[in-house]
């Protein structure tokens, strides 16, 4: 696992809705931004708020699990923005900003983690999936792996 900068780092959480961007300075909640809005239409305009802001040096997304196209736009955006910009992107599990609860799958199949394993299960009622963009990043397990991990084959 790698350490998160002290710089200002960013923090997509873009596998559910809402559309969340936590800004950090030195590994600490500064500034955030939602949107119920498609990602395809906000990820972008927000990301380009915030970099005019702030001097961001690092962005960290959830790479998995989640909405697999939210996934795919988002690493696209991010690497491009790494390419031309020079800013860091990493991933990190989805997993890690709800405590580890059920993330929704399709349906009402929801994403579990169990051990280290990820599997599918069926929720007869709709399961808690809420999630928070932590106070502090010091302590995220972020991923060596920036690509996106998808858990379901193909269809």
């Amino acid at each position: 696992m790698q350490k998160v900068s002290p710089e200002i780092t960013l923090l997509v959480l873009a596998t559910t809705t809402p559309l969340r961007i936590g800004v950090y300075k030195a590994g600490l909640l500064i500034d955030e931004r939602s949107s119920e809005e498609k990602t395809s239409q906000m990820l972008l305009p927000l990301l380009e708020e915030l970099m005019e802001i702030y001097d961001v040096k690092q962005i960290i997304y959830t790479r998995s699990p989640g909405s697999y196209m939210a996934i795919k736009l988002t690493y696209i955006t991010l690497k491009t923005i790494e390419i031309v910009r020079g800013i860091q992107c990493l991933g990190c599990s989805t997993f890690a900003l709800n405590g580890g609860k059920p993330v929704k799958a399709i349906g009402n199949l929801y994403f579990i983690k169990e051990k280290e394993t990820i599997i599918t299960k069926k929720f007869e009622e709709p399961a808690d999936t809420s999630f928070v963009l932590p106070h502090s990043i010091q302590d995220l397990k972020v991923d060596e792996e920036s690509t996106p991990a998808y858990l379901l084959p193909a269809v």
